[in-house]
């Protein structure tokens, strides 16, 4: 296996929608990582993608992990299989990045992260959001103390592209795409939260179908308690056009951010912010590529130039709490985390 410098060479696996955009990006605009073989179960509908993208491809993930000039597998997989695939790659010695969610339960998030950092494997997880500039930035003011003690987090991320789904699609599934918008969008507001406030303490959900037939519920919103003090209200919707949005309120500043468009295809962001003794300002910020600034990152942490931006013990904090938001959606209790 070449470790020694160069792109990083990878499989992707999974060639749905997200997956598709992954591949493209890598294959036309990374320098730092590119695919050569792909995993897809239906490879009919696939192979004219794949030869488009000059990629290699295998209808069996067996077949990738076993190919030792494969360094890296690229999960873009039913949440259900995350946890297998994960252990399956890290037996093969691959550095692996995952889709969200990691996992469904903490359980499966701290044995994804125990395998990779016992066989010092890179592991790495879709949470591009933390890419994106205008968040970057709100994360570094943070980090460095100025907006002060952190209060509170205001977050909603929703959409209606699942109501053209058909109703067997496992995104539609409750036991893989529990509390509504959760695992599809909300699951990237709760990583943001938990970098900025830490590990989560309890957490009370409202959830259900109120414009649609789906059984996992078209409606959510969560909040979060934080053992260091701290809230977050979490909204993800499935049922109301796009909206994403990102507020953090501290006692020296605040900062607000909304997409003008999905990630998908960014188009920027509006950022208002203020600080203690100045005026409102609103500042308007350029497009960006946060899912392909993740896909880089990881494979230089791969190269050993950079450690992976998102701790594991970030990603198990995230997880624990997703397991929870969805016991929570169930009862309408209060669940604690840990």
């Amino acid at each position: 296996m070449n470790t020694s410098g160069g792109k990083v060479q990878a499989a992707i696996v999974g060639l749905g929608w997200w997956g598709r955009k992954i591949a493209e990006l890598v294959q036309t605009r990374s320098d730092r990582i590119c695919f050569v073989r792909a995993v897809e179960p239906n490879a009919e509908t696939a192979r004219d993608f794949v030869d488009k993208m000059g990629i290699h491809l295998s209808k069996s993930y067996e077949e990738a992990l076993a190919d030792s000039g494969i360094e890296a597998v690229v999960l873009a997989t039913p949440h259900k299989l995350h946890e297998a695939q994960i252990e399956a790659a890290a037996a093969a010695g691959k550095h692996i990045f995952c889709e969200k969610p990691l996992a469904l339960t903490k359980s499966g998030a701290e044995k994804a992260v125990r395998l990779c950092a016992t066989r010092k494997l890179v592991l790495g997880v879709g949470h591009e959001r933390r890419y994106e500039p205008p968040i970057a930035d709100l994360i570094g003011q943070a980090v460095e103390g100025r907006l002060g003690r952190l209060l509170q987090v205001e977050a909603n991320f929703s959409h209606d592209r699942f109501l053209s789904l058909d109703p067997s699609n496992w995104r539609l599934s409750p036991d893989q795409a529990p509390a509504a918008g959760m695992t599809a969008t909300g699951i990237h507001l709760t990583d943001l939260a938990v970098k900025l406030l830490g590990k989560p303490a309890d957490v009370r959900v409202i959830c259900g179908s109120l414009a649609s037939q789906f059984p996992q519920g078209d409606t959510m919103s969560a909040h979060i308690r934080f053992a260091g003090g701290g809230s977050a209200y979490v909204s993800a919707m499935l049922a109301t056009p796009f909206f994403a949005r990102f507020a953090v309120f501290g006692t020296e500043g605040w900062i607000d951010i909304r997409d003008k468009a999905h990630v998908e295809k960014p188009e920027g962001w509006i950022v208002t912010s203020a600080s203690t003794g100045t005026r409102i300002e609103v500042r308007e910020v350029g497009p960006a590529e946060p899912v392909l600034d993740n896909l880089n990152a990881f494979a230089a942490a791969v190269r050993g130039e950079a450690d992976y931006p998102i701790s594991g013990q970030d990603m198990i904090n995230n997880i624990a709490l997703l397991e929870a938001i969805t016991r929570a959606a169930k009862t309408g209790d209060v669940v604690t985390v840990y």
